[in-house]
């Protein structure tokens, strides 16, 4: 009976470690769009209202994401732009940070948005300088996700009137077809974009948002593994 036990404990010990090990590791059929050893192929955005002079950097493998100086966040972009594909990546947020995943992005940031934020609307589809006709709510996210840890994520978007999917940590959280193409000039493709969200504040005498719950001092938003399988 006790070799029994023994064997059951390890076999879930196992199963436990081969679905971890699924995080840190690029699936197949995807193309790495981030070398992990620097910023190549990539640059930050000079022309986005979150600011444009960020802290990014590369880190043992990792890409970091850190406002300079503090209040001013910005948006790091690839320099190449697609249409129809699925991205990979796993981040690792810390609380209180507000920033997001840009799919199909301008070179001044607007786009399709996965929300990355704790509290907050981890997950949520939104739009970012553009209404969205059709936006979705990770609703059942908490069940998946890893605080203070990495978790995958993968997207998939496709269609000039696009058709959008989002996994975390391989479980589906939304299937969205917008009703129309949101841009205003009817782009169908665009940047990936990684946005470290502004946390300034302006007086009420100029009628601006007080966004100072946005990023805490020194926080970050990492990320890795980055890879895109082209449709």
């Amino acid at each position: 009976m006790l070799f029994q036990v023994i064997r059951i404990i390890l076999l879930l010990l196992l199963i436990a470690n081969l679905a971890y090990a699924q995080v840190g590791k690029i699936p197949a059929g995807f193309t790495p769009i981030f070398n992990n050893k620097d910023l190549k192929g990539w640059h930050t955005s000079r022309t986005s209202h979150q600011g444009t002079t960020g802290n990014f950097y590369v880190e043992k493998g990792v890409i970091t994401l850190k406002q300079r100086p503090y209040g001013q966040g910005g948006v790091l972009l690839t320099d190449k732009k697609y249409g129809n594909f699925e991205l990979y990546l796993e981040a690792k947020i810390d609380s209180f940070c507000n920033g997001g995943i840009f799919l199909r992005s301008t070179e001044s940031g607007m786009a399709y948005q996965v929300e990355l934020a704790t509290p907050g609307g981890l997950g949520d589809l939104l739009g970012e300088r553009m209404n969205v006709s059709k936006g979705a709510k990770a609703t059942h996210i908490a069940k998946v996700w890893k605080a203070n840890d990495w978790n995958a994520f993968r997207i998939r978007m496709e269609g000039d009137i696009p058709r959008i999917s989002l996994w975390v940590n391989d479980e589906l959280m939304w299937d969205v077809t917008e009703p129309v193409n949101d841009f205003i000039a009817g782009a169908t493709s665009g940047m990936i974009g990684l946005q470290a969200h502004w946390s300034a504040v302006y007086s009420e005498a100029a009628q601006s948002f007080d966004m100072s719950g946005s990023w805490k001092p020194d926080a970050a938003h990492r990320f890795r593994n980055i890879a895109i399988k082209e449709l």
